[in-house]
């Protein structure tokens, strides 16, 4: 009888995706062709080991389940402490504009108070109990924004928990039952055109002490399966960010911000520009 050798099952590898375009897309023509649905697709290609699986989640539902026992890796995590106390993080890899406000752009002379070169001062603005703000629940802003929303007063923010969160709270946003919504300005201009809206219909206002630029990281499960995953992950991003990932999120920009971005993107991860990034 022939000797048939047996064919060690490979690990199996969750990745949590949830809907964030023009990050990740999940309907559509331009389905899958998201910045990181792209990353993406170059990981899983470049990490036979494993048995990839996509999970579609929201951000709630990709939170408790890092949580849980298993192998289980989200692509699209902002660093915070909070988050490193159960996420192993990779290297950074996907570098995206800041959040900022979302308005309409009818409503700009509502937050004029709350102006300062420029910028909005959103913890003023919160702590004033005037306007009311959207935001997606259990989604990371930033540790510094993140800390403004722990101190806010809660009647002051609108938490949404759906898939199609951003969208919803733009439309809460049209009815005039919020002000604003924290978000990316690329992400809600992707979102006004889905929902048929022009350009100029909403404004973006950066928010006073936050960065330029955010850098994005893959999060894994904090055991022993999960940082072995990271310790393969990072030599594959070492060498994807360097020149496909900023084209891969310039490509969604309009030209003047492309242009800025791809210049920026010759220093993202230079010693001294990652040495502030907190990775895991």
């Amino acid at each position: 009888m022939a000797f048939i050798p047996q064919v060690q099952a490979k690990e199996t590898l969750v990745w949590l995706l949830r809907e964030l375009p023009p990050l990740t897309i999940f309907e559509g023509a331009q389905r899958n062709q998201g910045a990181v649905d792209r990353t993406l697709a170059l990981l899983i290609q470049r990490l036979p080991q494993y048995d990839h699986v996509i999970q579609r989640v929201n951000r709630a539902r990709a939170m408790q389940m890092l949580h849980e026992p298993g192998l289980r890796c989200d692509p699209t995590l902002l660093w915070s402490p909070e988050r490193a106390t159960f996420i192993a993080f990779s290297i950074p890899s996907v570098v995206t504009y800041s959040n900022g406000l979302i308005i309409r752009s009818a409503d700009r002379p509502q937050f004029a108070p709350f102006m300062e070169n420029g910028e909005v001062d959103l913890d003023a603005l919160l702590q004033s109990g005037k306007l009311k703000v959207g935001r997606v629940a259990e989604r990371s802003y930033g540790p510094f924004i993140d800390q403004i929303l722990k101190h806010a007063p809660a009647d002051m923010l609108s938490p949404h928990y759906g898939n199609d969160a951003v969208s919803s709270l733009m439309q809460m946003e049209q009815r005039g039952r919020l002000q604003a919504l924290i978000g990316y300005l690329i992400e809600a201009r992707y979102v006004a055109r889905q929902q048929g809206m022009g350009a100029d219909e909403f404004s973006f206002l950066a928010i006073k002490g936050v960065e330029k630029y955010q850098f994005n990281h893959v999060g894994c499960s904090d055991n022993a399966d999960g940082q072995q995953a990271i310790s393969r992950i990072n030599p594959v991003l070492e060498t994807l960010r360097q020149d496909m990932l900023p084209l891969f999120y310039a490509s969604w920009l309009d030209h003047d911000s492309r242009d800025h971005y791809l210049e920026d993107a010759k220093s993202f991860f230079s010693d001294k520009a990652t040495a502030a990034m907190p990775s895991r």
